[in-house]
């Protein structure tokens, strides 16, 4: 038996940026000799990304798919390290065939996706896939985040891609009306999500604690303003209502229409095929946020050159 632990699989996977049954079949392969390990796969090309992990990959692309029944979505960002790659043919085919596969696919994380076997190769992971690209892109790339609607019951499923993939929505209607009825609402839906960022789709759907703390807040300004008490309530009351418009899909304005709000053309849609119609749940990517970039700072970088001619 190799002389290895699992603690050993997982440091040669972040070294290595490999997958863990591969780690795994390398240790075996080479009697738990990590140094050993780390040639094996470098020496079967699995490993000649590992060079690649520690660069910020802040770039990259937001993509949607979904099937031709209108049934199933899904959502990914893959990252990459400059716009210039993540505009190539190769990083874009990526994407479309990890999308593609994640429509075929029962995995519930990034992790269970990327020890996957490809649909169309079952030969490859897609961790491969990923590990190949990195290698012949000669960048970082990183599967970043995923989600998938399946949707059981009439209705449908859209997306909508803003800006050549620096923002995408994904977003679940359930209707008992005709999908063809449905699309432009659907569409229309994820445009309006797409640009008015809402952060659920109904008022029953704020968290509570994220009420009572905005709450707070509000009372604290209008103290802070030397609001007298007895207008202060009013005026809470009044900006939190405000502020549902501001995170609630359904109270927004709607951006083709602002004197309509959202749940308005949903109701005129609705009493137009005779369907009750439901948005019950939505995504919204937005690439690249909440990754730290890279700052450079130029002139410390010819300094730093100066210094060494001296």
């Amino acid at each position: 038996m190799a002389n290895f632990t699992n603690a050993d699989v997982m440091k040669l996977r972040e070294q290595t940026g490999v997958g863990m049954m591969d780690c795994k079949k390398a240790l075996v392969a080479t009697d738990g000799n990590f140094d050993e390990a780390v040639k094996y796969l470098r020496e079967k090309g699995m490993a000649s990304a590992s060079k690649k992990q520690s660069r910020v990959a802040a770039e990259g692309l937001v993509k949607c798919a979904v099937s031709a029944d209108k049934k199933t979505g899904v959502i990914l960002e893959i990252n990459c390290e400059t716009d210039f790659v993540a505009r190539s043919d190769q990083f874009i085919a990526l994407m479309d065939n990890i999308a593609n596969h994640i429509l075929q696919s029962n995995a519930q994380t990034v992790e269970q996706l990327l020890e996957e076997a490809y649909y169309l190769d079952g030969a490859s992971k897609i961790a491969d896939l990923v590990a190949v690209a990195t290698a012949t892109i000669g960048e970082k790339i990183s599967l970043r985040r995923f989600a998938k609607f399946s949707l059981e019951q009439n209705g449908v499923v859209a997306s909508y891609i803003h800006m050549g993939g620096k923002i995408g929505v994904l977003a679940e209607i359930k209707s008992e009306a005709p999908v063809d009825a449905l699309q432009e609402l659907a569409f229309n839906i994820c445009l309006q999500i797409a640009a008015s960022k809402p952060q659920v789709v109904a008022i029953a759907d704020v968290d509570a604690s994220n009420l009572e703390q905005e709450r707070e807040i509000l009372t604290a300004q209008a103290k802070n303003e030397g609001k007298p008490e007895a207008v202060i309530a009013k005026m809470v009351e009044g900006r939190i209502r405000k502020y549902y418009k501001e995170v609630c899909l359904l109270e927004q304005e709607y951006v083709r229409d602002s004197a309509l709000a959202v749940k308005q053309v949903i109701a005129d849609c609705a009493k137009s095929t005779g369907c009750e119609i439901v948005v019950t749940r939505f995504v919204r990517y937005e690439m690249g946020e909440g990754i730290e970039k890279r700052q450079d700072n130029f002139a410390d970088e010819i300094a730093q050159q100066l210094k060494g001619l001296n």
